[in-house]
């Protein structure tokens, strides 16, 4: 049976009015939104029509209702500068993840969440200082957030292509909590998203994260978790220059940017000396192009997952026939994290048989 939840669904996954998804089919906007309210249920061929002009199988459209994010609970950082159609795709995205993590889970043995609990209005810096210790990083440059994020059993996935206006979101959903990086962005800024997020998911676990005040929080948070206090004040100069601070920025794996204002903020650069720096690194370029950029992080989870289910013979196709969806939304998702020869797998195309116990694996 037809479920016109799914239709809307498809249309804001592909970032479309009703307008613009009647004009490609040969339909008046009435009607779609007569489909969506389910008051004049769409004849077979109009359906197929609908599939194809939305990139979605036929068998799509009949399956349930798919639990979407809520606006109110993800941690959007620009909310101002994004367009409805941008923060619709997003939010599709993430329910497709949610589809695909519990087809994941039904065949492998993800790690378990491990983060900690704070009291609301906990300063970030000291959250992130609770954190460290809590994992036992301690003192320790962070050399790849991706893979402690996953070993600590956050699933972080990429954002889709029609999404790249929105810089990254995070939010919890049946007590695990999803991390969505836009992967486009430099190696560095990535990476501090990533740990933006990861303070979401902390500071603001049981409220909304939503305004300025959240963001600065989430900002802070990253930047004591990237950069500790005790490290950066023992490594760093108050005489730093930009050729110092490109050396130093290695060792925290950060932008050019963020080291100088941490530095600014421990009392390490004057306001002066502050603003000098970021005078001399706009001059140069480098609020465009990253100086001595670091490696791109990738995830290990995933590849581990995929070259498994390649090992079995299973590939991407027979995970989006399984989940009733477009091969694309399988790459979208982990888009930037792992290499897509990985991805791609064999290509046999049997049909995908359930795995019995002694098939599962524990991925670490």
């Amino acid at each position: 049976m037809f479920n016109p939840s799914r239709l809307e669904f498809a249309r804001k996954r592909r970032g479309l009015t009703k307008k613009e998804l009647a004009s490609k089919v040969g339909l008046t906007p009435r009607s779609i939104s007569m489909f969506e309210n389910n008051e004049n249920p769409p004849a077979e061929d109009t359906i197929r029509k609908l599939a194809l002009a939305l990139t979605f199988p036929l068998s799509f459209f009949s399956g349930e209702d798919i639990d979407v994010p809520h606006q109110e609970t993800v941690s959007f950082r620009a909310m101002s500068k994004m367009s409805a159609s941008k923060r619709d795709a997003a939010l599709s995205a993430g329910a497709i993840a949610f589809i695909f993590n519990q087809w994941i889970e039904q065949r492998f043995t993800l790690p378990k969440p491990d983060l900690i609990e704070v009291e609301k209005g906990e300063e970030p810096e000291a959250a992130a200082m609770m954190l460290r210790q809590h994992w036992g990083v301690g003192e320790l440059p962070v050399r790849n957030v991706i893979h402690l994020l996953e070993a600590k059993g956050i699933r972080v996935f990429s954002l889709a292509e029609n999404t790249v206006e929105v810089d990254a979101y995070s939010l919890w959903k049946d007590n695990t909590p999803f991390i969505f990086l836009n992967t486009v962005k430099s190696a560095e800024r990535s990476k501090f998203d990533a740990a933006h997020e990861l303070g979401h998911l902390i500071l603001h676990k049981h409220g909304a994260p939503i305004g300025q005040d959240a963001e600065r929080e989430a900002d802070q948070f990253a930047s004591a978790f990237l950069m500790p206090r005790s490290s950066v004040l023992a490594s760093a100069s108050r005489l730093a220059t930009l050729s110092t601070l490109i050396k130093l920025k290695k060792k925290w794996g950060v932008s050019l940017a963020a080291l100088a204002y941490r530095m600014h903020k421990l009392g390490l650069l004057s306001d002066w000396h502050y603003r000098t720096l970021c005078i001399e690194m706009s001059r140069q370029g480098y609020n465009k192009t990253e100086p001595e950029g670091i490696e791109r992080e990738h995830s290990k989870i995933w590849e581990m997952v995929f070259s498994s289910l390649r090992d079995d013979r299973i590939t991407k196709e027979h995970i989006a026939r399984d989940l009733d969806i477009h091969i694309s939304e399988i790459e979208a998702l982990v888009f930037g994290l792992v290499l897509m020869n990985v991805i791609h797998g064999s290509n046999n195309k049997s049909s995908t048989k359930p795995h019995d116990s002694s098939h599962l694996r524990v991925v670490k």
